[in-house]
């Protein structure tokens, strides 16, 4: 209860709040916090707000294309992009988990402006030409282009692709279109950036420009969960063959964890230079408590309910109780390679606020008929929504 009174009170203050915020954050936090939170407790005050705050981030979509803004200010409606971003571009992961939510707020609003919004985006990607069928991070919502041509499917790209299954599944398998474009993503991403190294570790590596980068980031991680969330669904009978690139995905991951001194998985990890599944990089070795390996873990276990992905997860928490404990709370830390801990002082938002971490562990270690999948889709962030019927 008190995760929803944080949700609920913080969503009142953005509305007065004569600063910009980022629509991707307040639509997967707070958007997304009280949607879940009135399917759960069918409270109507939950269902007001989240529709009062959808309708807030609604300007950010007056772009020549529609594709919203990164940034705006929600009391005079401005939008803008981040200032690094290629050529003043969009960023894939960011107005692409837009649709689980706003597909809600349209149902729940009878407002068709939101569901409207966001298949404008489809449109916009439909129209365009994919390299090798992938989809760069970067789109200029002004001129309807591509920028940089850099494809990842951790920072930048990740829920993106999420967002494409799950809004197939929400629609109870209706949304044929989010299912294709998921599927054919996942073929370009299989025959383009998934790799096996020299030892049989299986990962996915970014592409920028054409060119393969043998890295693999904490946050790609989350795709050992979403493969095997898709796997029933693959077409062309490759339901196994995804459900075995899912586990191997998982297993690599794991792999990042068990080769550092304290069990943690860093930021990033590279295969090249005769290392596999380590980070070489010092702005690499950071661990901030991420919550991906942890996720995928879950969706492994509620599908093949192989004991080691339980005792993967309970690895994880004595490596956190033991490193990152600390009087105040969580800490990352700046060196998982590292024997004793040098603590960044920080607690993530998103590890105990929002608690992804400990929302994932709850369901890897609860009984499968605990928000079962065939009930509910979990957004970015965790909040679990209902599919439609």
């Amino acid at each position: 209860m008190s995760f929803i009174i944080h949700i609920f009170l913080l969503s009142c203050v953005l509305f007065f709040q004569n600063a910009e915020i980022s629509v991707f954050e307040v639509n997967i936090r707070f958007v997304g916090g009280l949607l879940s939170a009135y399917y759960l407790s069918g409270k109507e005050v939950f269902r007001r707000k989240a529709v009062e705050l959808g309708e807030k981030l609604l300007p950010a979509f007056k772009t020549p294309t529609g594709v919203p803004w990164a940034l705006l200010n929600l009391k005079s409606g401005i939008g803008r992009n981040w200032p690094w971003a290629s050529g003043g571009s969009s960023i894939l992961a960011e107005y692409g988990t837009l649709h689980l939510e706003f597909m809600h707020l349209g149902a729940l609003s009878g407002r068709p402006v939101f569901a409207e919004k966001v298949m404008n985006i489809r449109k916009v990607l439909n129209r365009l030409d994919k390299p090798q069928g992938l989809y760069p991070n970067y789109l200029n919502p002004n001129s309807g282009q591509w920028g940089q041509h850099h494809v990842s499917v951790g920072g930048l790209g990740d829920s993106f692709y999420e967002y494409l299954l799950k809004a197939w599944l929400m629609s109870d398998k209706t949304d044929e279109e989010g299912k294709k474009l998921y599927y054919d993503a996942l073929q370009a991403i299989e025959k383009n950036l998934i790799r096996k190294s020299s030892g049989g570790l299986t990962y996915i590596a970014e592409w920028k420009g054409g060119l393969l980068e043998h890295k693999m980031g904490h946050l790609t991680c989350f795709a050992g969960g979403m493969i095997a969330l898709g796997a029933d669904g693959a077409p062309d009978d490759k339901t196994g063959h995804q459900m075995e690139l899912a586990a191997e995905i998982a297993r690599t991951c794991h792999e990042s964890y068990a080769r550092t001194s304290m069990k943690l998985g860093p930021e990033a990890f590279r295969f090249d230079g005769g290392v596999e599944a380590i980070a070489t990089r010092q702005n690499e070795k950071y661990f901030i408590l991420r919550p991906e390996v942890i996720e995928t873990y879950m969706y492994m276990w509620r599908f093949t309910h192989d004991p080691k992905y339980r005792q993967w997860g309970w690895e994880a928490v004595q490596a956190l109780e033991k490193y990152c404990r600390v009087d105040g709370g969580y800490s990352g830390v700046r060196d998982v390679y590292a024997n004793t801990p040098n603590h960044d002082d920080v607690q993530q938002s998103f590890y105990l606020i929002l608690s992804l971490f400990f929302r994932y562990l709850y369901l890897l270690f609860s009984d499968d008929d605990h928000l079962p999948f065939e009930h509910w889709v979990f957004n970015t962030e965790a909040h679990p929504l209902p599919r439609t019927r």
